[in-house]
């Protein structure tokens, strides 16, 4: 048994061997994960999961979920084997990513069923409502009917333009892009893009600032800070666009709007996908709530950073730290 545990010591997976219900050797990572002191350990008093417990104590064998033997809200997956008739090698496996990224994925899909369904939904009533003869010979309910028909239609349609959008990002998230692009020049072209009214004003401490990058990914990151702050911006108040080249080599592109800002408690959730702190009014804008998820999968793409800071009464500002070209 002694060259079995030499064996067990150099694995990186938290293993036991359990005698008579009693930790008889611990491997350097269950240690640091359960403690050192757990040699020598009841098994009920070394893991306090009755689930797991009554597994090793088992003749049979078999596996076990433990949540929380590391941290709060992590997942273990338990494996004993019966290596002899008192003997047991237990192992243990974090699968907390795993059951985080499966949670994750299901609720995306719940969520963009529920984001489709809503203006769906609305689609099929007021169709339904327009094949009455009362409803659908008046002219005036049937041309406001039909508004509120395009006005849902395009908002499904955005919805599916954005999770297209996330989808394609997210497929080539690993792939660093290679693409010499000026981030002045761009930002002078998405700015220009906004109509007259839509005041966006862009400034730099540089001629130019070059980064390794995907244009189309990164005009779309400006273009939606831009929308953004135009939409929760004060309309008699400019949108201010900054770049600021530094001395470490890193570019600070600013997005700022003088609206009423967001409650402090919103903002580390905004890059979540589908969170909205002020759901109803996004909506009304026209908003699908991915479109900061979209900004922050594209910014930590190009090796950037992505930071949202607001005051109340005082506005909000979106920006990014890139790295600039070398040479």
């Amino acid at each position: 048994m002694a060259e079995g545990t030499h064996l067990l010591e150099h694995l990186q997976t938290p293993a036991l061997l359990v005698t008579n219900g009693q930790v008889n050797f611990a491997n350097r990572a269950a240690e640091a994960l359960l403690g050192t002191h757990i040699s020598g350990q009841d098994v009920r008093i070394a893991i306090r999961d009755p689930d797991a417990v009554e597994l090793i104590l088992g003749d049979t064998g078999g596996t076990a979920r433990i949540v929380g033997l590391s941290v709060g809200g992590s997942v273990w997956e338990i494996a004993s084997a019966v290596i002899g008739n008192d003997e047991r090698l237990v192992s243990l496996y974090d699968i907390s990513v795993q059951v985080s990224v499966a949670r994750a994925h299901a609720d995306f899909v719940a969520n963009a069923s529920h984001e489709l369904r809503t203006p769906l939904a609305s689609i099929l009533g007021y169709v339904e409502t327009l094949t009455n003869p009362k409803a659908g010979g008046d002219a005036e309910t049937r041309d406001k009917f039909l508004d509120t028909i395009r006005r849902e239609a395009r908002r499904m349609q955005t919805l599916v333009s954005d999770l297209m959008s996330l989808s394609r990002i997210e497929a080539i998230k690993h792939e660093v892009p290679t693409q010499s692009v000026d981030m002045l020049e761009v930002a002078r072209e998405t700015a220009g893009e906004f109509g007259p009214d839509d005041c966006v004003e862009v400034s730099a401490n540089c001629e130019s600032a070059v980064i390794l990058g995907d244009r189309v990914q990164i005009a779309q990151v400006l273009r939606n800070l831009m929308d953004n702050a135009l939409k929760y911006g004060k309309a008699d108040q400019p949108v201010e666009v900054t770049l600021e080249v530094t001395e470490t080599g890193w570019l600070l592109v600013a997005v700022k709007d003088h609206g009423a800002g967001i409650q402090p408690e919103h903002l580390p959730r905004l890059t979540e996908r589908f969170y909205r702190a002020d759901t109803s009014r996004s909506r009304a804008a026209g908003g699908t709530g991915l479109g900061l998820s979209i900004v922050k999968h594209i910014v930590e793409r190009h090796r950037g950073r992505f930071d949202i800071t607001s005051r109340l009464g005082k506005g909000t500002t979106a920006s990014m730290m890139l790295p600039l070209r070398n040479g």
